[in-house]
């Protein structure tokens, strides 16, 4: 039987028979039921049958994934986009101009680029680990609202994959109403490179989601949070916010500036509240 298993595996090498989903996994359970009849049958050493018999299981899990659709392979690669993009703009350290510096080193700096606009890059340190910074931006994503003023609700409208999401988020109305209601729909994907995390996104079009009734429908991005350990003292962590808008409708450029340099002051003010309180709940 073994022997005709194989022949089997054989034959999915050809293209044609290779994209026949049923068939690839009809042989993975195959190839592992005769690995363990020859394993129980195998009086000497049984390692490699075990490896190989691991390895089967692996490739038959594998094959049960449910494949990304054309759309979904869409949004991921525009994730992926956003985060290429976003990683090319904070990696040129020409052009950076001071926008605000806080007493306790936090410091916004801008930049106009031909093809983005004027964007905006935060760097702070947080008195908290990176695993304790990233679980409270990515896993607990939609209670950003409970903490963010300037956040009124984000929701994750579609998970892809274990990296891409697709959210929709309401932007809170700034004191004297002087921007109005945005909200955003936008393509999320996040990546882990050793001990650096980075997160980033940009404006989607999701039918699911149309214009809402009484927000404008703003744009956003390239934009991106990249979240390392300080050197030397892996109980804090370094954060830079890349963020790149556009609000839409008919705004004057400063009081844009203004608003937005101050948003990213506010937010690190916020997330360092935020740390603070559920680690003194735990």
């Amino acid at each position: 039987m073994l022997p005709a298993t194989f022949k089997l595996c054989a034959a999915i090498s050809y293209r044609h028979l290779r994209n026949m989903t049923g068939l690839r996994r009809q042989a993975a359970v195959a190839i592992s039921q005769e690995l363990s009849k020859l394993a129980c049958r195998s009086t000497g050493p049984s390692m490699w049958i075990n490896q190989v018999r691991r390895r089967s299981s692996l490739l038959s899990s594998r094959l049960e994934e449910k494949p990304f659709s054309e759309m979904e392979m869409s949004y991921i690669k525009q994730g992926e986009e956003a985060l290429q993009k976003s990683l090319s703009i904070l990696g040129d350290q020409d052009g950076w101009k001071t926008e605000t510096v806080v007493d306790n080193g936090d410091k916004v700096l801008s930049k106009v680029l031909p093809d983005v606009g004027k964007v905006f890059r935060l760097e702070v340190v947080v008195d908290q680990p990176l695993d304790t910074v990233y679980s409270e931006l990515v896993d607990k994503m939609e209670q950003m609202g409970d903490w963010n003023p300037n956040v009124k609700e984000i929701k994750i409208l579609q998970k892809i994959g274990k990296d891409t999401v697709i959210t929709h988020e309401k932007a809170a109305a700034p004191p004297g109403n002087i921007v109005g209601p945005r909200d955003f729909v936008s393509v999320r994907c996040s990546k882990r490179r050793g001990s650096t995390c980075v997160l980033a996104g940009m404006s989607t079009k999701y039918g699911a989601m149309p214009e809402q009734k009484g927000f404008i429908r703003a744009e956003n991005g390239p934009t991106c949070m990249i979240l390392r350990p300080l050197p030397g003292n892996p109980s804090q962590t370094k954060l830079t916010w890349l963020l790149s808008i556009d609000l839409k409708g008919w705004l004057p450029k400063t009081i844009i500036n203004q608003v937005l340099s101050q948003t990213q002051v506010d937010f690190a003010n916020h997330l360092r509240e935020r740390l603070a309180q559920t680690i003194t709940n735990c």
